[in-house]
């Protein structure tokens, strides 16, 4: 009996569709024609291999792309209120080559944010994350730091906009979230997040103990590449520094 996850596709057959979903998206938008084909493999893996789904998405990040980000990017000035809180880090690898983002969300106060600039704020930190890529590594590891979370940091809309970009616009990019010093009281918004987390990032999400954080993460990554304040050796640097 041939026990293979029917989810997994060949090498060949993965190549083949992806064929067919290059023809059919440059067909579609011409802008397809820059993209490389890891993009849209990454597209067409989140879709289990399904090219009408897979090819629909990326045709629709394209548009997204444009009207959201209109100049290819996004510049510090257009997130200064968002900067300044100092909600995420990154820096250091882990041990296949992901760059490392730390992510303290008790910095983050929904009464001081807006909702718009705190999208843009999720979009420059993707695109910051992609950037540091290289040798073929195609996605990033975080560190969900909840210490001092409490209602007052609370701001379901923005975890659910924050959770919509990555998964629709950004496929694949995550590779492991690591959810650490996680409060009580987080479980009731965790309820509501949790529905709209799609299958394959629900299994890259790790909760924690904290009787056990520095030997969970070291499984990962190097004393030498994590934070100090996780016990390892590196310093924390602001997303804009990095």
């Amino acid at each position: 009996m041939d026990s293979r996850d029917p989810h997994e596709v060949s090498d060949e057959g993965e190549q083949k569709k992806l064929a067919l979903m290059r023809a059919f998206v440059e067909r579609e938008d011409p802008a397809s024609k820059e993209v490389d084909d890891l993009m849209l493999r990454r597209f067409l893996r989140a879709r289990d291999h399904d090219i009408a789904k897979a090819s629909n998405q990326f045709l629709k990040s394209l548009k997204w792309r444009r009207a959201s980000v209109p100049n290819g990017f996004i510049s510090k000035s257009e997130i200064l209120n968002e900067l300044e809180k100092k909600e995420v880090f990154m820096q250091g690898f882990d041990k296949k080559g992901s760059p490392i983002a730390v992510v303290l969300a008790a910095n983050h106060f929904p009464s001081k944010s807006n909702l718009e600039e705190f999208k843009r704020l999720v979009v420059y930190t993707l695109d910051k994350f992609c950037a540091s890529m290289s040798g073929g590594q195609e996605q990033f590891t975080v560190i969900g730091d909840l210490q001092n979370w409490g209602y007052t940091n609370c701001d379901i809309r923005a975890y659910l906009a924050a959770l919509d970009i990555m998964q629709s616009y950004y496929p694949e990019r995550l590779g492991k979230i690591f959810v650490i010093h996680v409060p009580y009281i987080f479980w009731a918004a965790w309820k509501v997040i949790y529905p709209f987390i799609d299958q394959k990032t629900k299994k890259k999400f790790v909760f924690v103990e904290d009787k056990k954080l520095k030997e969970t993460l070291l499984q990962d990554i190097n004393e030498s590449q994590l934070p100090n304040i996780y016990g390892g050796k590196l310093q924390l640097v602001p997303i804009q520094d990095s």
